[in-house]
């Protein structure tokens, strides 16, 4: 199984690309599974096959415990982490070609919890990446650019696997893809563009963080996706082929049923096109197991 997941900040659409990457994939003759991890979700655009909501209930916890909404966020995600083999069981039974994982739509818990490279470490499969969702409108403003391709930068040191920044709705920001992608290749343009979005203080600590982005090499070219026209899917799921089996050639698939064994190279075939840009590389992050749960870290 190849599995891949979606992290992202509130509203950058983790849950619209699950489903849409669902859609296009399965529209190449793979087989696909879904896994919802955010408790919290009211409603999906799409069926999860695994639900974390089906172990664990959040307004329980929150009635059972006393807690906030994000106190028993935080409860819920190092839930996850304990009974994670019972949330995923029906697909790890199933055994499909690809595994789309849906995160919790707010990252912190997920991310910067020891839980989340754990749940990662752990999820069964044999090839793992991770997307980082960026909400094209949000970075169509410099300084917002710099913020969040910061914060990519400490999402990407957490996990143990390829990574691989996408610039989302890139429907809504057509005539600013360019520009933003433009940033990624020239920090002297994005300079210029903060330099005239900000002054002050703000101009210097913008300036500082892209400076070491740069000098750190994460200053990373996202891929522009738009969930509504499908257009970059194709670019995104070459990315993944990269990703998750190295960039070697790879045979035609063969059509077969969920839970019929396929050989590894024959699962990316169709997703070969031209590679974009950013280079996929892992990190040598161990993640911490912490030493078990206790409810005053959640009040």
């Amino acid at each position: 199984m190849n599995i891949v997941f979606s992290v992202g900040t509130a509203g950058s659409g983790k849950s619209t690309m699950t489903s849409v990457l669902k859609g296009w994939l399965e529209g190449r003759g793979w087989d696909v599974a879904t896994v919802n991890l955010d408790p919290g979700a009211r409603s999906l655009p799409y069926e999860p096959d695994a639900d974390v909501r089906s172990v664990i209930d959040i307004d329980e916890l929150m009635e059972r415990h006393g807690l906030g909404p994000n106190g028993a966020l935080m409860l819920a995600v190092d839930l996850t982490a304990a009974r994670l083999r019972e949330i995923v069981e029906p697909i790890d039974e199933a055994s499909p070609d690809y595994v789309l994982v849906d995160t919790p739509g707010q990252m912190e818990p997920f991310v910067y919890r020891p839980s989340g490279p754990l749940i990662v470490e752990q999820f069964p499969g044999e090839s793992k990446a991770m997307l980082f969702l960026m909400d094209g409108w949000l970075v169509s403003d410099p300084t917002n650019y710099v913020s969040v391709q910061f914060l990519a930068a400490s999402v990407r040191l957490r996990f143990r696997v390829p990574f691989i920044p996408v610039l989302t709705k890139a429907d809504l920001v057509e005539d600013s893809v360019g520009r933003m992608l433009g940033w990624a290749a020239s920090p002297s343009a994005l300079e210029a563009a903060i330099s005239d979005k900000s002054g002050g203080e703000s101009y210097l600590v913008h300036r500082r963080l892209l400076s070491i982005l740069v000098k750190s090499g994460y200053l990373e070219r996202p891929i522009p996706v738009s969930a509504v026209t499908g257009a970059g899917l194709l670019n995104l799921s070459s990315a993944l082929a990269n990703a998750l089996t190295g960039g070697e050639d790879l045979q035609d698939r063969a059509p077969r049923r969920r839970g019929q064994a396929m050989e590894p190279a024959a699962l990316m075939a169709p997703l070969i096109a031209a590679a974009p840009d950013p280079a996929q590389e892992t990190t040598t992050h161990s993640p911490s197991p912490g030493s078990g749960l206790t409810l005053s870290g959640y009040s």
